[in-house]
């Protein structure tokens, strides 16, 4: 699985300091640490980037590509005019990060997509807000491959993101992406072959004990890459997850898809490692119920 590095991301104390002082050199030394980590994308987030947004933009990109010139950008703002500032002076194909299934924001940035022959996320964020299911996640990725084909743009230039949710307050949501998942080869067969998906993979875990975090990283991973999904935007400096991504921990994934298709191995044949993402997988499929206690149970 392909990753996208999540990292220089203004709300870092040390990067949006560098960003409103213009200091390039946190911002060069971060982008050459995630080159070295093999990242196959550099997201450069601004969030909001209101005021001087496109300036700010324009010069991240540059400063970025100045020291990392053979990994493409994945340019992060709700910024329309930032979006295209960093489009107008990235060398290669960017992707924006990310379009939500929304009338006015595919109606401002789609032209973007095809303008400067960059890819895109679809973020399957409807009208509405958050889907309620794998149903209405359908329907917004048919939206946004519909609006998509519609403006000439090719489908491995669109990465579908059925928007992972915290497992312990959204349980039920995190099923339903992997329902959705199970569904999406049908809807890409169908419609435009070649659609691939990314997600941002650290937010199943937000909110539950640090400790916690990585079994549960690494567990989805291993699930959503099972039906299919073709990236992920994580931690560039997380190895574990690294290893997971290049198809390594192949007993620990056997596990996992075991429980996934049914086939439950037996606990006491497991060491206490696969014991542990036995139980992970059954939360996160919604076998069991989460609690910050699951694998003392």
């Amino acid at each position: 699985m392909l990753r996208i590095g999540e990292n220089l991301n203004v709300m870092v104390k040390t990067i949006g300091a560098a960003m409103k002082a213009k200091d390039p050199g946190p911002i060069r030394k971060l982008a050459e640490e995630e080159a070295e980590k093999g990242i196959d994308w550099i997201d450069i987030n601004l969030g909001p980037a209101r005021k001087g947004g496109p300036e700010l933009m324009e010069w991240v990109v540059k400063t970025v590509q100045e020291v990392a010139p053979d990994i493409p950008l994945a340019l992060d703002t709700s910024n329309v005019e930032a979006v295209e500032a960093g489009l107008k002076v990235h060398k290669g194909k960017a992707i924006i990060n990310s379009i939500m299934a929304r009338p006015e924001r595919m109606e401002a940035m789609i032209p973007l997509v095809k303008k400067y022959d960059a890819a895109f996320i679809a973020l399957l964020w409807g009208p509405p807000g958050m889907p309620r299911d794998e149903n209405e996640r359908s329907e917004n990725a048919v939206t946004l491959i519909t609006a998509a084909l519609e403006a000439g743009i090719p489908p491995e230039d669109i990465y579908i993101d059925p928007i992972v949710t915290p497992v312990n307050t959204q349980q039920d949501q995190v099923k339903s992406l992997v329902e959705f998942m199970k569904m999406l080869p049908d809807i890409v067969e169908t419609m435009a072959p070649g659609v691939r998906s990314t997600c941002g993979l650290s937010n199943v875990s937000n909110g539950s004990p640090n400790q916690l975090r990585p079994i549960l990283n690494q567990t989805y991973l291993t699930i959503i890459e099972k039906y299919g999904m073709y990236s992920a935007i994580v931690d560039a400096f997380d190895d574990e997850i690294a290893t997971f991504c290049r198809g390594e921990k192949s007993e620990i994934k056997k596990i996992i898809n075991d429980v996934c298709d049914g086939n439950d191995p037996d606990p006491s044949s497991l060491s206490k490692e696969g014991l542990d993402y036995m139980k992970t997988t059954k939360v996160l499929l919604g076998h069991s119920l989460y609690s910050d206690s699951w694998l003392e149970i």
